[in-house]
């Protein structure tokens, strides 16, 4: 089941590589849920489609790799690291380097039921108007 995981968490990861929305709803139960940092869920594969798209807008050159599972009772933590430039509409033209996790809660299928995502949004923010 480990090796199960992690090249399920390395395919995430390329699906957010692939600047093909569907692809990373494509992990999620049919009514899965993402969160980042607390928003709203976003519930259903459109849903999820739509945030995925947002990151993939704003980083045409969007890298997304996999750094780590950590395993949890309940939950599975996706670890990772984006990189891109803020290149998209309306841009800043600065790369960023962000590192975070989400929280994944897996059902019976192996689709991600629920992800809550982490990362430093000051941190980030600070890289959109500076760079790296």
């Amino acid at each position: 089941m480990d090796s199960e995981l992690d090249e399920f968490a390395e395919q995430y990861a390329n699906a957010w590589c692939s600047q093909h929305p569907e692809s990373v709803a494509a992990f999620f139960a049919e009514g899965g849920s993402l969160s980042v940092n607390d928003t709203a869920p976003a519930v259903g594969r459109t849903a999820i489609t739509e945030v995925a798209r947002g990151f993939m807008k704003t980083f045409p050159d969007m890298l997304v790799t996999f750094d780590q599972l950590v395993r949890r009772p309940q939950t599975v933590e996706f670890h990772w690291t984006l990189m891109g430039t803020n290149s998209g509409p309306g841009g800043t033209g600065k790369r960023v380097r962000i590192s975070g996790y989400e929280e994944w809660r897996i059902d019976a299928n192996g689709l991600i039921v629920e992800s809550k995502g982490h990362f430093d949004l000051a941190e980030y923010e600070r890289q959109l108007q500076h760079g790296v």
